[in-house]
């Protein structure tokens, strides 16, 4: 694949029919039937919500976006297939 053909799909717009949350990982199933998931703790709002609030996600925008209407956060799935993250990865404590 050459760096053209992924700048193509980078900017295919792909679009989520589901999204829940296990613990602090937030899954998202695109129309393609991939799964994605990330962790909460990358986003600053979901980072500081509980693990209640973060299973509060709804699909919106015809599927381009997630929602917590209870922390007041939206995202977009191509954000977050994109790899644009808030905060950087955590550390593992052991």
């Amino acid at each position: 694949m050459n760096a053209q053909s992924e700048q193509i799909e980078l900017e295919q717009e792909v679009a989520a029919i589901r999204a829940w949350a296990e613990g602090r990982t937030i899954y998202i199933e695109l129309h393609d039937g991939r799964i994605i998931g990330f962790p909460a703790d990358r986003f600053a709002r979901l980072n500081s919500a509980s693990e209640d609030a973060l299973k509060e996600v709804s699909v919106e925008v015809n599927g381009y976006a997630l929602r917590w209407n209870n922390i007041d956060e939206d995202l977009t799935v191509n954000g977050i297939l994109a790899g644009r993250f808030q905060l950087p990865p955590q550390a593992a404590t052991a």
